[in-house]
């Protein structure tokens, strides 16, 4: 009956009828409360109404009624004790699009539901009576961009806001430091932000945070350490290295990771945190934790507590890749699961690895591939870590829900081949549409008490800018927006046709996507 997605259970209403949805549309707001809401919804809906002048506009209708649904399971991203009612009651008829909900968040996201519903019409311009009744399976759901690596302007990360809300996902991770770049300006270490332009300044930082609060998207910031901090240590020379195992120095190129049991690295590190935790407005800060290559366990082990404790300390809870289970894990504690060493699919051996040109044009050699297997041996106990501790966990596995992942060479149309072998990271197979679209969360078993929700990333080690975003985060992104509302992966023959129509409102909002051959776009 419909393309929506995520997807959501319709029965036709009675009497039988259909609603052209050309032309102007009205957005109003039943109930005082709900004004920047509708303000809200006549902003993302613009888009789609090119031709709005001309004739009696149709109305969307936003109100508060006492519509209840089961809760859903995981974290409340706004920091709520409970998770958010997004539940909501959706009815299309002569009158128009009525949304009502229990909770604003609940209003908007029925608003969402209406606006794909415009977007995606039929070709026949109208839409049929219709009813439906909606609400999230996992209260976190997330996307993951890399500014740190390549910088998004303030106002492409305004698009990605939209786009992320449009899917109904409540939680952007902006990842602004690594060892490419410190994307965030915190005025008591200037030297993070002094050699590059390419920053958040405090105000656009604070911008950010209202623009997504408006759309109930939740900003968690992470500022990635011990690893990944050659910024840091350019800005804060002199700051001794962690710990090293034996035998580990100078055979691998890696940043050492910083030792938090140093009084000057603690102090700059504590300057630091205060200012982010001070500048967010939500209540989750990311501190990292992954890939700390070159530190010792126990020196890894201290730093992680230490970060921890500091952000806890300043008012926020901590998020951190799931390496950081292995300082010890409780029910306050996010693991963000991303890797165990199946998962990130390298050959056993040189006639295997000669058979992966990826891999060998990216320059991998059997000696980094046994070190990379042997460095990340430990994450094949991470998830059972989190678990039997009682942690919780955020589902991100590196398999299917980083989007970074090249597009496989054989389902790009010829338009679009260069891109299709330019862009995503060269260490990951190439793969398709249907492949991220066949992730199911309830595949991982994780019991409800440990989940935290469902994340996907996008890092951006090869990227040129925001339309490479764009093109990786699309037409892959909704397929993971479902599986985290509706709690299960889409039966791709039936998913790939609602898909279709989605190309449609992607170049409504100007946004470049992979037109793929797996889907017959409409």
């Amino acid at each position: 009956m419909n393309a929506l997605i995520p997807h959501a259970d319709t029965r036709p209403s009675s009497p039988a009828g259909a609603l052209p949805v050309a032309g102007a549309w009205h957005v109003r707001a039943a109930d005082p409360a709900l004004e920047e809401v509708a303000a809200t919804v006549r902003a993302l809906l613009a888009p789609h109404l090119p031709d709005a002048a001309g004739g009696a506009p149709r109305e969307l209708a936003l109100g508060l009624d006492d519509v209840t649904s089961a809760a859903p399971l995981g974290i409340a991203p706004g920091g709520s004790a409970d998770p958010v009612d997004e539940g909501y009651r959706l009815c299309v008829d002569a009158d128009g699009i009525t949304c009502l909900a229990r909770t604003p968040e609940g209003v908007f996201r029925g608003a969402t539901t209406a606006l794909q519903l415009i977007a995606t019409a039929p070709v026949t311009g109208e839409l049929p009576y219709q009813e439906l009744a909606d609400a999230p399976r996992y209260a976190w759901r997330g996307l993951m961009v890399d500014p740190a690596r390549t910088f998004l302007t303030p106002d492409e990360v305004r698009r990605v806001i939209d786009l992320a809300a449009l899917y109904k996902l409540n939680v952007l991770h902006l990842h602004l430091t690594d060892n490419e770049g410190w994307r965030i300006e915190l005025p008591g270490t200037p030297g993070l932000t002094a050699a590059d332009a390419d920053f958040y300044t405090a105000a656009d930082y604070r911008a950010l945070q209202e623009y997504a609060a408006r759309r109930f998207v939740t900003v968690v910031p992470e500022i990635d350490l011990p690893g990944h901090c050659a910024t840091l240590r350019a800005a804060v020379p002199g700051l001794p290295p962690a710990p090293a195992p034996a035998g580990l120095a100078d055979r691998f190129p890696f940043v050492p990771p910083l030792d938090l049991t140093d009084g000057a690295t603690r102090t700059a590190v504590t300057r630091i945190l205060t200012e982010v935790c001070a500048l967010t407005t939500g209540p989750y800060v990311h501190i990292g934790a992954d890939e700390a290559f070159g530190a010792t366990p126990e020196s890894f082990d201290a730093s992680v507590r230490e970060l921890r404790a500091l952000v806890r300390g300043l008012g926020k809870r901590p998020v951190a890749w799931q390496e950081s289970a292995r300082a010890g894990i409780g029910p306050e504690d996010i693991a963000q699961y991303w890797v165990d060493v199946a998962m990130m699919d390298l050959p056993d051996t040189a006639e295997e690895l000669a058979a992966r040109p990826e891999l060998v044009a990216a320059g991998r050699s059997m000696e980094i591939i046994a070190a990379l297997k042997k460095f990340f041996a430990p994450t094949d106990d991470d998830f059972r870590r989190v678990v039997e501790s009682g942690g919780r966990v955020l589902l991100s596995p590196q398999s299917h829900l980083y989007l970074d992942r090249p597009y496989a060479a054989g389902f790009a149309p010829p338009e679009q081949a260069a891109e299709a072998a330019r862009l995503g990271f060269d260490g990951y197979r190439p793969l398709g549409v249907r492949h991220t679209a066949a992730w199911d969360p309830a595949a991982y078993a994780v019991p409800d008490a440990n989940i935290a929700g469902v994340e996907a990333t996008v890092f951006a080690e090869r990227f040129k800018g925001f339309e490479d975003v764009s093109l990786l985060l699309l037409p892959r992104l909704p397929s993971v927006a479902e599986a985290a509302w509706c709690g299960r992966a889409p039966a791709w023959e039936e998913y790939r046709a609602r898909l279709a129509h989605h190309g449609r409102l992607w170049t409504d909002r100007d946004l470049p996507y992979f037109a793929s051959t797996e889907v017959a776009w409409r």
